[in-house]
């Protein structure tokens, strides 16, 4: 089943007028595994977000679009711990344990705070 993730991979593929192939050789590996990933078999390496952006130019919208798609076919999320600061790491693991407590106007917050710093 083509997953979020797999339907914007083939958007972009068509609006490039690229077959699997050509977007597999792009990001540096097979077609049987990117194929994996738009079907929900494999999970998207992360590295493949910065690479797609770059590789086709995404619009910020595309991006953001990219972005959701990620989230909606991940159910989890892995945080790379091992070159954080003690209070990066501190703040990784009580946002985790508060995540499922947090209400919307809360989220909502801390979702602005992330964009207007991402934007600065």
């Amino acid at each position: 089943m083509l997953t979020s993730i797999g339907k914007f991979l083939r958007k972009v593929r068509i609006d490039h007028e690229e077959i699997l192939k050509d977007m597999a050789e792009k990001l540096g590996v097979s077609s049987a595994f990117l194929s994996a990933v738009e079907n929900g078999k494999k999970k998207m390496p992360e590295i493949w977000f910065e690479k797609l952006k770059s590789i086709y130019s995404l619009s910020t919208e595309q991006a953001e679009e990219l972005q959701r798609a990620i989230i909606d076919t991940n159910d989890m999320i892995e945080i790379n711990l091992q070159n954080a600061s003690d209070n990066n790491k501190t703040l990784a693991i009580s946002f985790a344990r508060e995540f499922d407590s947090l209400d919307d106007e809360t989220s909502e917050k801390i979702l602005k705070i992330l964009k207007r710093r991402k934007e600065d």
